[in-house]
């Protein structure tokens, strides 16, 4: 099966980009490293604005009207820019809570036994009495963990399929935008008067990288056409994968230089992590496939 994008859907995530490059750009990214736990909300503003929590909402309630591939591929987007804040749950709020559609009020749900951007949401899905603040190994994501719920406890993400399937689409576009950097850095960095994509040990690295992101983004643009449970949780474990060692290789071709606070690579390795977290990760995700191989 060919997953070929139409002009409508090159032109939403060209404009998604776009947009992305113009009010998160790197100054932008760093400004929000340095203030942890802070959403911008002229940034969250211009979200609503350009549709982004609405997309899937119907245009007779005020929203966009597009369908899952869209709204994946907008969150691919996301997830290649690092934007910080409680997208997923502000998305799905947006049919329900008042103002999350426009960007105006910002959602963050209970997932189990961690809710992220509890401080800074307006409004709280779920029970989050009494949760207590985490050091989140990812400084653009504040955690409270819940007291009482388990890891691995149901609620959130990991019962809702749409909400797995846009995490899969975040890490889809973290593990391009490593990809990037990576070969980037392989094809201007030089040792021995040449640069280091010569070596093959670095040419590995980056074709490794390019056969995982291309086999997560057919799993994850699959998942979005048929919505079946079972395809979002192999997207979801493809695209968590693809993440987490695509950042981590990204790091290994960089060097001492990728471990370094000014470089962005740590960054999106330690978001990967922390969404690879979330519910509905690698953990629910298999246990969900087990559960359809074994029926």
């Amino acid at each position: 099966m060919r997953f070929q994008l139409d002009e409508d859907q090159r032109a939403l995530r060209a404009g998604v980009r776009e947009l992305l490059e113009r009010c998160f750009g790197r100054e932008e990214l760093r400004a929000a490293v340095d203030a942890p736990g802070r959403i911008d909300r002229a940034l969250w503003r211009a979200l609503g604005t350009a549709g982004f929590f609405a997309l899937r909402l119907p245009e007779a309630d005020g929203g966009v009207g597009l369908g899952l591939p869209e709204a994946v591929l907008a969150f691919e987007e996301a997830g290649r820019a690092l934007l910080p804040g409680p997208l997923v749950a502000t998305h799905l709020a947006a049919g329900s809570v008042p103002g999350a559609a426009t960007g105006e009020t910002v959602v963050t749900a209970v997932d189990g036994p961690l809710v992220e951007w509890l401080e800074a949401a307006d409004v709280v899905l779920g029970d989050a009495g009494g949760a207590l603040p985490l050091r989140s190994v990812d400084p653009l994501t504040p955690l409270h963990r819940v007291p009482g719920a388990a890891a691995g406890a149901p609620g959130g993400a990991a019962e809702d399929p749409v909400a797995r399937l846009l995490g899969a689409a975040e890490q889809l576009g973290t593990a391009v935008r490593v990809c990037e950097l990576a070969v980037q850095h392989a094809r201007t960095r030089e040792q021995f008067g040449r640069p280091i994509g010569a070596f093959q040990a670095v040419k590995h690295l980056c074709a490794d990288l390019l056969v995982r992101n291309e086999t997560a983004r057919v799993a994850v643009y699959a998942a979005a056409v048929t919505a079946d449970d079972a395809d979002i949780a192999a997207a979801r474990l493809l695209a968590d994968e693809a993440a987490v060692r695509g950042a981590r290789d990204c790091l290994q071709v960089h060097g001492g230089m990728g471990f370094t606070w000014e470089a962005d690579v740590h960054l999106h390795l330690k978001r990967a992590w922390v969404r690879a977290r979330r519910g509905g990760g690698s953990a629910v995700s298999e246990e969900l496939l087990a559960a359809r191989l074994a029926r």
